[in-house]
């Protein structure tokens, strides 16, 4: 077996199941959209999920392809394996190959031993096989059909038969399923190989007896009370990990010693002036950083910003991961990651280009997201300190530890650490009991009681007539009852609808069903898989017979001039401030409209007004809509359509243009039929969202002019408020120069006369033991005044120790400034004098050792305050 490079790998693989008759396809998006029981693509199988369901034909029999894949949440959860062993990844490729109702167990199981031990060349008495042994819970016999075909071509001894967890597919809870057959290979010395029979290891977690590929035939579908029910047609899906089988073909015993990372950990090397191999610890954070860059730079190049919420919080969490690594093991306190994306962009540039377009942007989004959180860190690393030192005995609350595990993103680890060094422990199982209560919190959140689908009628096939009608007749396909956030509500699917479902930034149509004399409201419209799901508040008394479908002709035209004004803004961009503008987002519905793009800078006055203009522009000229339905994706793009990465587009699409010179977009949304329909287009703000990210809000139409008009009577009433001036901003800006010429006016006379109290109050200084000290409570001062006065006192007096009470806007105030001499010698620290000076007031406070401030609710404890003080120079 020779040694290859793994770019021969992938196209080796390709080539061999495009020699089988299969169409080669690209990889689909990592971040899904229209689909509510997954956030990520987690295996190969995931875009052809529709295809299994039966809601939609497959456009070719047999298909092959490499897939971006992620599995960091939910049931396919590896992340905490990840760097701490050699196998385990974020982002992954899976390369695989897919027969919808086309072949089956036979040729997929011969094909899968020809490419390995005749193409690849792998020892064959290095590999065993497992196939299902059956279920009785499921009531499934054990797969011998499978076993048959292996013994073809493996010693039966090599043929293990395994249980549903190891040997059963699904992808979810519910959805596409079935028996699936492994193929390990057992990479060991043959020393070891000699001593422990690799048969043994399988599936026992051995880092060099492993799994690279995975044949699943798809013959069920699991439904919502656990039951599963044959499909209509059988498929094959096969999965094989790419970067196992690089570590396989390169000779090495982990995935990390291939040419797919080790570029990477190279950068790192440089970057940190640490070798890899020289420390575990180090290692295990060199291996993380490498592995979630990957994730993290694919994400972003797809459409999924970090956030806090849904799959943008998990790309956040990963990167805090990577952040914490580097940070506690590195020895790294400045952004890291960010400098790994151009070494990441080149080796990937020929497979999946999309990130070494966009390498800049995403360089700019992970360099904020570690710059906050390095800040984050640094933040629990004070408020780590302050439990300490308020800490009651040697435990820490388990309650305390998730605080800086939930807000800081301290792992438990770290926060172990941190306490032994300090010869401390932590309440480890109350620290469990915090974080379940914490993980059943945000499930409860997010899920969704739903129940089956109920079949009325047998004909599964959806026509949307949106485009071309509001209302038509229909019938009901299927229904379901849905419970979420305590919330009922039921979802209804018609054989024709014209209620577009949300997609493309377009919220979905709102509007009514009809039977006979019974409205029922629909309040939102989306797409699940390819079904169309109309979400109503009830449903009717009885199923059968025909509906009317009508969707509210107001917010839809409304939409439809805010879809259509989107396509004119982003074309207006792109004039304004150049090409590299890239749509990275966007909502509109009847009211308003937001475009999220790339641009490195705020948009200027001029720029804002510029932008505007040439919509307006493109507006008052009424260009008709050009509309192509159905084009070949290919045609569409040598026509210069505009696509938005992170979508998945089928091989034809629906092409918009408003003038072939100046936008034409795939876009699948509603959009008005001349631009003169839009009426008026106005931007209402332009905010920053990210690095490298702005965002533009706008109204159209009569929005446009409401907002409009409520800004006139603004400045009308400005305008009467100044006697009805010609020249109103003449006069704000004349008024706030005055403002501001009084302020400095009364600051000035604030500052003379703390002046005059300080010399008042310095003369009742007494000495208690060889110590200077100030006490005094003040009434008609102000905050500045107060801590002008505590500082002139500390520069004329050695040894001082000044304790200042004041009420200050009906609130007590107490200040405590302490000589820098008295708190190195006596140890005095006055952010811990203050804090216990302020329990006499009923409030907190602290600061510095040698000054500190407090507050509180009760006026009349100030007059305690200063004999309280005295104690301490007792």
């Amino acid at each position: 077996m020779s040694v290859k490079k793994s770019t021969e790998i992938r196209r080796m693989f390709l080539d061999f199941f495009k020699n089988k008759s299969h169409t080669i396809v690209p990889s689909a998006p990592l971040v899904l959209k229209n689909d509510p029981t997954l956030m990520f693509t987690i295996a190969g199988m995931t875009q052809f999920k529709d295809i299994f369901l039966g809601y939609q034909p497959a456009s070719s029999k047999r298909v092959a392809d490499t897939q971006k894949c992620l599995r960091v949440s939910g049931k396919q959860n590896d992340l905490e394996e990840v760097g701490i062993d050699t196998y385990h990844h974020t982002m992954f490729e899976m390369l695989g190959n897919w027969s919808f109702g086309d072949y089956f167990k036979e040729e997929a199981l011969a094909w899968s031993w020809e490419l390995l031990t005749e193409v690849y060349k792998i020892d064959k008495s290095r590999i065993y096989v497992t196939v299902f042994g059956g279920d009785k819970e499921d009531g499934l016999e054990s797969d011998e059909e499978a076993a048959t075909i292996w013994a073809k071509y493996i010693d039966k001894e090599r043929i293990l038969r395994c249980s549903k967890k190891d040997n059963f597919w699904e992808m979810g809870n519910t959805g596409p399923c079935g028996p699936c057959s492994e193929i390990h290979v057992d990479i060991r010395s043959d020393e070891e190989r000699a001593s422990i029979d690799g048969k043994t290891l399988v599936n026992n977690d051995h880092p060099q007896v492993i799994e690279i590929w995975n044949n699943v035939f798809i013959q069920f579908n699991r439904k919502q009370d656990g039951s599963l029910e044959e499909l209509p047609d059988k498929h094959v899906d096969t999965g094989m990990g790419f970067e196992r089988l690089c570590m396989v073909l390169q000779g090495k015993t982990s995935n990390y010693d291939t040419d797919v990372f080790m570029p990477l950990i190279n950068k790192v090397e440089q970057v940190s002036g640490i070798a890899y191999g020289t420390d575990t610890k180090k290692d295990i954070a060199m291996r993380v950083l490498v592995d979630h860059i990957r994730a993290i730079s694919f994400s972003i190049t797809d459409g999924q910003l970090p956030s806090n919420t849904g799959a943008g919080y998990v790309i956040r969490r990963i990167l805090r991961r990577a952040v914490r690594y580097y940070y506690n093991f590195l020895d790294t306190n400045h952004p890291l990651l960010y400098l790994l994306v151009d070494t990441l962009a080149e080796q990937f540039k020929d497979v999946f280009p999309e990130l070494d377009a966009q390498k800049d942007l995403v360089k700019k989004v992970i360099k904020e997201e570690e710059s906050n959180f390095l800040k984050t860190l640094e933040s629990g690393l004070r408020r780590f300190n302050a439990l300490v030192q308020h800490l009651e005995g040697n435990i820490i609350k388990g309650s305390d530890a998730f605080e800086l595990y939930d807000t800081y993103g301290f792992p438990y680890d770290l926060t172990d650490l941190l306490a032994r060094e300090q010869n401390l422990q932590i309440d480890e199982e109350g620290f469990n009991i915090a974080k379940k209560e914490q993980q059943d919190r945000s499930r409860l959140a997010y899920q969704a009681e739903t129940s089956d689908w109920h079949t009325v009628a047998d004909d599964q096939k959806v026509t949307f007539v949106g485009y071309d009608e509001v209302e038509t007749v229909s019938n009901i396909i299927k229904h379901r009852y849905v419970r979420q956030k305590n919330k009922d509500f039921f979802q209804v699917v018609l054989d024709k609808t014209p209620f577009y479902p949300e997609g493309g930034g377009q919220q979905g149509d709102i509007g009514v069903l009809l039977w006979g004399h019974e409205e029922i409201k629909v309040v939102d419209t989306k797409k699940e898989n390819d079904l169309i799901v109309h979400f109503v508040e009830q449903i009717p008394g009885g199923f059968t017979g025909e509906v009317v479908a009508r969707v509210d002709l107001e917010n839809r035209k409304n939409s439809m001039k805010n879809h259509s004004a989107t396509h004119l803004l982003q074309a207006a961009l792109k004039q304004v401030l150049g090409n590299h503008i890239q749509q990275k987002g966007s909502f509109l519905n009847g009211d308003i409209l937001r475009f999220d793009f790339s641009h490195f800078a705020k948009l200027t006055d001029e720029e804002i007004r510029s932008v505007e203009n040439l919509v307006n522009a493109k507006i008052l000229e009424n260009i008709p809509l050009t509309e192509y339905r159905n084009m070949p994706k290919d045609d569409a793009m040598k026509m210069g359509a505009m696509a938005l990465f992170g979508e998945k587009y089928g091989n034809n699409v629906r092409v918009i243009v408003f003038d072939e010179s100046y936008s034409i977009e795939l876009c699948g949304g509603t959009h008005v039929k001349g631009t003169g329909e839009i009426g008026l287009f106005k931007i209402i703000s332009e905010t920053a969202i990210a690095a490298g990210m702005r965002r533009i809000e706008a109204v159209t139409g009569k929005g446009a002019l409401q907002f409009i008009q409520e800004k006139l009577q603004h400045l009308e009433g400005i305008s009467q408020a100044l006697n009805n001036t010609k020249e109103p901003l003449k006069v704000i800006i004349a008024t706030l120069e005055e403002n501001q010429k009084l302020k400095k006016d009364i600051e000035k006379f604030q500052m003379q006369e703390a002046e005059s109290i300080k010399n008042k109050i310095k003369e009742s200084a007494t000495q208690i033991n060889g110590i200077h000290f100030i006490g005094q409570i003040l009434e008609q001062v102000t905050a500045e005044q107060v801590k002008k006065i505590c500082f002139d006192l500390k520069q004329e007096f050695a040894n001082a120790f000044i304790v200042i009470g004041a009420e200050i806007q009906g609130k007590p105030q107490i200040s405590v400034i302490i000589s820098d001499e008295l708190v190195k010698s006596k140890g005095f620290h006055a952010g811990n004098i203050v804090k216990e000076l302020a329990k006499l007031v009923k409030g907190g406070g602290g600061g510095q050792p040698f000054y500190a401030t407090a507050g509180g609710n009760d006026v009349n404890g100030l007059k305690n305050i200063i004999e309280a003080a005295k104690s301490y120079l007792a």
